[in-house]
C-alpha cells in the first residue's frame, strides 16, 4: 500500500515537473516574442529620437543665435577661395592670413574658381556655388609675363576658340559643409546638357548647351514653396546676350532637379531681343517681397534693383534705385546686420587699384545710403589684413562656428 502510494506521488510529481518544464518553454517563448517586440519598440523610439536630434542639429540657428559673420571672396593673383570674419559686420578679418582657404586648381575643372558665394540653407548647411573659371595661357614663344606661369594648362591662350567670347566657362563648383572646414563637392558642366536652350540664332535655329558660351556668378537661395534650393547664374551662348538663367538642386547640392529656365533679361529692342546684357544676379527675401539686384550693361556697369512677389519673377525694374556709384561696379549682394532692420548692399568696383568694395545701407529698399568703402576716410567698414578682395558674400554665423572656424585656421594654416 505504502509502496503503491509512493509510486502514485512519484508518478504525480514527474507529471508536475513536466507541466511545469513545458510551461517553462512557454513562458520562454512568450517572453522571447514580446522581448523582441518590445526591443523593435525601443528601437523605433530611439531612431525616431536619433532622427528628431539630428533635425534639430541640423537647422538654421535662429537670429538671436547669431553673433558673427564670414564672407567668400576670390584674388585674382590665385583664383582661389578666400574667407574673412567679422563680429560686428563693420570690422574684418582675413582667415589663414589671406592666403587661400581652398585652392582654385584643387576643385575646378579649369583650375580656378571666381565669383564665389554663400548661402546657410534651412537645414543649417553652407552652401557654396563658385564659377568653375577658364584661366589664361599661352604658347611657349609668346612674350606675356601675365600668362606666364599658367602656360603648362595648355598651349592656347584659350580652350576652344574666340567666338566663345572672354572666359569660355561653362560650368559651376557647387559645395556643401556644416562647419566651413569639411566640404563635399560636385562640378556641373553644362556644355553636357542635352535639353533645349530657349535661344535660338539670328537664323531661328536652336542653339544647344554644348554652345554655351559663359556660366557666371552662381548664387543660391531657398524657394520655401517648392522646398528646394535655387541657383541663379549668368549665362549667354557664344558671345551672345548675357542674361540670368536658374536651376533647382537637390539638398546635397550634388544634383540638378531642373532644366536651366530663364528668370530675368534686360528689355526688349525692337528685333525681340534683349537690348543689352544683365549679369551678376543677387536675390534676398524680406517679409513677402524677392529683391533682385544685378549688373546692368545698358551704359557703364551699374548695380540695379527689381522686386517680385515670385522667386522666379516675373521682376519688376525699379528706376528709383541709386547707390550713389558714379564709376562700373559689379557683384552686389545683399545681406542683413544681424539684430537690426538694416541692409547692406556690397559691390566690387573693378575700376579702382586696388580692387575694394563700396557698401550702400537700407532699411526700406527704397532710399539706399552709402556709407564708403574699405578703410576709407569715414567709412565704417574697416579691414585687419587682407586687400584686393574681389566678388563676395556675406552669411551670418554663431559666435561659437567663427571661433572654431578661427581656432582651426590658427592651428592649420599659414603662419
Amino acid at each position: 500500500m505504502v509502496a503503491s502510494l509512493r509510486m502514485i506521488i512519484c508518478y504525480s510529481m514527474s507529471k508536475v515537473k513536466s507541466i511545469l518544464h513545458s510551461l517553462s518553454f512557454i513562458l520562454y517563448f512568450y517572453l522571447l516574442k514580446n522581448f523582441m517586440k518590445l526591443l523593435l519598440i525601443t528601437t523605433a523610439l530611439l531612431t525616431s529620437l536619433s532622427v528628431s536630434a539630428q533635425k534639430q542639429m541640423n537647422r538654421i540657428p535662429t537670429e538671436d543665435e547669431m553673433g558673427a559673420y564670414v564672407m567668400v571672396y576670390h584674388k585674382d593673383q590665385d583664383h582661389s577661395l578666400h574667407m574673412a570674419l567679422s563680429y560686428d559686420s563693420y570690422h574684418w578679418t582675413a582667415l589663414n592670413n589671406d592666403e587661400a582657404v581652398i585652392s582654385g586648381d584643387s576643385i575646378a575643372v579649369q583650375h580656378g574658381i571666381r565669383d564665389p558665394h554663400i548661402f546657410r540653407g534651412p537645414d543649417g548647411g553652407f552652401y557654396l556655388a563658385m564659377t568653375d573659371l577658364h584661366l589664361f595661357s599661352q604658347k611657349n614663344n609668346e612674350n606675356n609675363n601675365r600668362f606666364s606661369k599658367l602656360s603648362a594648362y595648355r598651349d592656347t591662350q584659350w580652350e576652344r576658340d574666340a567666338s566663345y567670347g572672354w572666359g569660355n566657362n561653362r560650368g559651376l563648383v557647387m559645395m556643401k559643409s556644416f562647419d566651413l572646414i569639411h566640404w563635399t563637392r560636385t562640378n556641373l558642366d553644362f556644355s553636357a546638357l542635352t535639353c533645349p536652350t530657349g535661344v535660338t540664332d539670328h537664323h531661328g535655329n536652336p542653339i544647344p548647351w554644348s554652345e554655351v558660351g559663359c556660366v557666371w556668378a552662381p548664387e543660391t537661395v531657398y524657394d520655401y514653396e517648392k522646398g528646394h534650393l535655387l541657383v541663379h547664374f549668368t549665362t549667354r551662348m557664344k558671345s551672345g546676350t548675357e542674361m540670368i538663367y536658374y536651376i533647382y538642386m537637390n539638398d546635397d547640392f550634388t544634383q540638378m532637379l531642373s532644366e536651366p529656365k530663364l528668370l530675368f533679361e534686360a528689355p526688349h529692342d525692337k528685333n525681340g531681343v534683349p537690348a543689352y546684357t544683365v549679369i551678376d544676379s543677387d536675390i534676398c527675401k524680406v517679409g513677402d517681397t524677392y529683391h533682385l539686384f544685378y549688373v546692368s550693361h545698358e551704359h557703364t556697369a551699374t548695380v540695379k534693383h527689381a522686386t517680385s512677389k515670385n522667386i522666379t519673377g516675373p521682376y519688376v525694374m525699379d528706376d528709383k534705385y541709386n547707390d550713389g556709384e558714379k564709376q562700373g561696379h559689379e557683384a552686389p549682394n545683399c545681406w542683413k546686420r544681424i539684430g537690426k532692420d538694416c541692409w547692406v548692399v556690397m559691390f566690387d568696383n573693378y575700376t579702382r587699384r586696388p580692387h575694394n568694395f563700396g557698401f550702400v545701407e537700407t532699411t526700406d529698399f527704397q532710399t539706399f545710403t552709402p556709407i564708403g568703402y574699405f578703410d576709407e576716410e569715414n567709412s565704417p567698414m574697416k579691414r585687419a589684413n587682407f586687400s584686393e578682395q574681389k566678388h563676395a558674400a556675406v552669411a551670418p554665423l554663431t559666435v561659437k562656428e567663427a571661433k572654431k572656424l578661427e581656432k582651426y585656421w590658427k592651428k592649420f594654416g599659414k603662419k
